[in-house]
């Protein structure tokens, strides 16, 4: 399936107030309903992110969502399996958008579009449902992962750690889990070529315990800095890392999707969260809502990447070293150069010899 492309443009946001009301209709503007799983909009990493396109979009924030209820709203829904419905009782109810945060929900997504033909879906993380009413995007979390190896690896070696290990901590494996992971191994191999990467998946987004039981084991273990990308589980890993920094262990926590700086902060400005990897969920929800208002949504899927600044790392830590930002800078231009390349799927790492044989990661 090619790559879509959309009148509306990437960057350009009409922010406007309305609602599920006679007002809005005669104004042809969209009313939505997003649809997370059990972790919901206050994860502070994915469906955070998503969220906050939304509110960016009626011009509201996140400590003032007046139009909530109004004109827009969230549906957390106990498992994706169960979403179904739920999602069929507010179609019948009528908005003009629905969006659902995950790969978890693609199957679903896909019946119900066959369903209710009339019906805007978008779906983020996935890009093979191809139907006429769905709105797909994706993103290179491999090139942003690649990033927070670098920055990883780059500071313990300025720091003088010997023979660090890193840890990567995912919430379900399967194809955009594996990205994060195989960038990640990446980054920290192209600065620190024999160093140790394990990983464990906790099998959901929401298993806080299950992550900070894991990560109090490696740090007590050695491991220097562990990346997760679980959504809410991830932020039992910061929790760990908050707890062992406090007490004078020079752990990190690298966070995902969000800017989790603020999460690792434990004393003033000092944050177990060396760094993140920046996943701009809300420049797909925004997007996706200004093709409804533009009467140019289509079918087909948005890829976002560094070029296109859908991926990132934050440098919010003041504790991340400059020559650390400036190597990682350098990486990132690279990058976007075509100077590197980055592999987006276990197997193919594996075959390059930059990935262990053994990993939870999946391609499919």
């Amino acid at each position: 399936m090619k790559k879509i492309l959309f009148l509306c443009g990437l960057f350009v946001f009409t922010f406007l107030q309305f609602g599920f009301s006679k007002e809005a209709e005669d104004k042809k503007i969209p009313t939505v309903k997003i649809f997370t799983e059990e972790s919901g909009i206050d994860d502070k990493s994915f469906n955070a992110a998503a969220w906050k396109g939304i509110l960016d979009y009626y011009n509201d924030t996140w400590n003032n969502q007046k139009n909530r209820g109004k004109y827009y709203d969230v549906v957390t829904c106990p498992s994706a399996d169960q979403s179904k419905p739920i999602i069929k009782q507010i179609i019948n109810e009528g908005v003009d958008l629905i969006i659902v945060t995950g790969f978890t929900f693609a199957q679903e997504i896909s019946e119900l579009a066959d369903l209710y033909p009339e019906q805007k879906f978008v779906i983020i993380d996935v890009n093979t449902i191809n139907k006429p009413n769905v709105m797909e995007f994706v993103f290179h979390e491999e090139e942003g992962a690649y990033l927070v190896g670098v920055a990883a690896a780059s500071q313990a070696k300025e720091e003088g750690v010997t023979n660090p290990k890193f840890g990567f901590i995912g919430g379900i494996a399967g194809p955009t889990i594996t990205k994060f992971e195989i960038g990640y191994i990446q980054g920290i191999k192209s600065v620190l070529p024999n160093a140790t990467v394990l990983d464990y998946y906790v099998g959901g987004w929401n298993k806080k315990a299950a992550a900070k039981e894991q990560a109090r084991k490696w740090y007590d273990s050695g491991v220097y800095a562990i990346f997760s990308a679980a959504g809410n589980s991830g932020n039992g890993v910061i929790a760990q890392a908050k707890e062992l920094q406090l007490k004078g262990k020079k752990v990190w926590a690298i966070g995902v999707d969000s800017d989790q700086y603020a999460e690792g902060i434990y004393s003033g400005t000092k944050s177990a969260v060396l760094t993140s990897m920046i996943k701009s969920v809300e420049t797909a929800t925004k997007l996706a809502l200004t093709c409804v208002e533009k009467k140019s949504f289509k079918r087909g899927y948005i890829t976002l990447s560094l070029k296109d600044k859908g991926v990132d790392f934050s440098k919010s830590n003041p504790d991340l070293k400059p020559s650390v930002i400036k190597q990682t800078e350098k990486a990132k231009q690279d990058i976007i150069n075509q100077k590197i390349k980055i592999y987006s799927t276990y197997a193919a790492a594996k075959k390059a010899g930059i990935a262990p044989s053994g990993l939870g990661a999946k391609d499919n």
